[in-house]
């Protein structure tokens, strides 16, 4: 049976443009009924007719354009101001010159917050800030001078405004917060899932193929070896979890109503970068990875040096142990060091043969694992005792001041 996808819709967009629609509404009525009780005061009624037919037009025919942010473009909210200004810069033409300078109201009225707001909820509180500065200017022209009642009713336009559009602002940065939380608690979940599947029956056919290939010997020997390399980048992968994408809102109405981007490779190349992901190649059937289970976050160029510093130790470990030689590796996260620690079962290295092997020429250790880490600010200390195995130390600073070096050094040294 096929999966349905569900939708939510959590905006707390939707409700405010719904309540500006039927405060424009409401506001043209107020407006035009308070008209028609003062008519008889007012010097050209002609001219208040003809601007409130031009209003109740606009306001029924745009109701459309203030549902969503979609809609809502910015040509229409110049227009929208444009139709606002023009009613309040008529004002003393249309009124008694009286009525004018006792504060009376505008032709427009209160209507005009409705326009100013429209900004607020689309552009956030900058946008809001620049139309009613333009109402606070129309209004002051339309004064004359500026009174006490004309500067409160501009100030409190401006205030309202701004407040409501920073509300605005803030409230989409929550929903794109919820959103990411809701994205990452389902891909856990989807995580969790695939773990217990994958655990239930792949992991344990490549154990079992592992175990009897070693039994069996032979071709079958290598076919295990095999599975058990793919079981343990299995494990590792299920382990990791799955990679993390993106949500970019379709309309920015629309709140968590989101599409899905697959997040650009090398987005941050600046950023921190987990170690265990860099390390994790080198896991297999003969190498153990014992990591910690919250990321281990280096500057770049430090993880990869010490990446390849752990490398240049596992090629030694080939090189002098053999190649079914079994390696482990543990990284320890600690407050001021990452610590990686490299550990054979070889036979060890003999009293002076490191620097025996430096003075004729062979730089594996000296260059590619301790120039590494020299120039990381760190150190690496090699432990060995014949008939015990070998164990690298490496540890590594978190903060650093760079590298000098690349992964060059690794390539083209002769390894110890």
């Amino acid at each position: 049976m096929a999966r349905r996808e569900r939708v939510m819709r959590m905006s707390v967009e939707l409700p405010l443009w719904r309540a500006l629609a039927g405060y424009r509404v409401l506001t043209m009525l107020y407006a035009i009924g308070f008209f028609a009780t003062a008519y008889s005061g007012f010097a050209r009624p002609w001219l208040a007719v003809a601007y409130y037919v031009v209003l109740f037009v606009w306001t029924l025919a745009t109701l459309p354009k203030v549902t969503n942010a979609a809609n809502c473009t910015k040509r229409f909210l110049a227009a929208d101001l444009t139709v606002a200004l023009t009613g309040i810069l008529l004002t003393p033409f249309a009124d008694a010159h009286e009525r004018v300078m006792d504060g009376g109201p505008t032709l427009p009225s209160i209507w005009t917050a409705g326009s100013v707001l429209a900004f607020a909820i689309k552009g956030g509180w900058r946008w809001a800030a620049v139309a009613s500065t333009l109402v606070a200017v129309a209004n002051l022209v339309e004064r004359g001078t500026p009174a006490r009642d004309t500067v409160h009713n501009v100030v409190l336009v401006w205030v309202a405004s701004i407040a409501i559009g920073y509300v605005v602002e803030v409230a989409r940065a929550s929903e794109r917060t919820l959103a990411r939380a809701l994205e990452i608690e389902a891909a856990t979940r989807e995580r969790e899932r695939l773990a217990r599947d994958i655990h239930d029956s792949v992991l344990q056919v490549l154990a079992m193929v592992q175990r009897r290939g070693a039994v069996i010997g032979g071709e079958a020997a290598e076919l295990g070896r095999l599975a058990g390399e793919q079981e343990v980048a299995l494990r590792t992968l299920v382990s990791g979890g799955l990679v993390p994408v993106s949500r970019v809102s379709e309309d920015a109405a629309e709140g968590a109503v989101v599409r899905m981007v697959e997040e650009p490779e090398g987005a941050d190349p600046d950023g921190p970068v987990d170690l265990r992901a860099l390390l994790a190649p080198y896991a297999g059937s003969l190498v153990n990875l014992a990591e910690p289970g919250a990321p281990v976050l280096l500057a770049p160029a430090a993880a990869r040096e010490l990446a390849a510093a752990v490398g240049a130790a596992l090629d030694n470990v080939r090189e002098h142990v053999g190649e079914r030689a079994r390696a482990w590796i543990l990284v320890e996260d600690e407050p001021d060091e990452v610590i990686v620690t490299v550990r054979d079962e070889g036979p060890g290295i003999p009293d002076g043969r490191l620097a025996e092997a430096e003075g004729e020429g062979r730089l594996g250790v000296a260059l590619s694992i301790r120039g590494r880490l020299r120039d990381l600010g760190g150190t690496a200390e090699l432990i060995s005792v014949p008939g015990q195995g070998t164990e690298v130390e490496l540890k590594a600073p978190k903060k650093t001041a760079g590298t000098r070096g690349t992964g060059a050094r690794g390539k083209a040294a002769d390894h110890e």
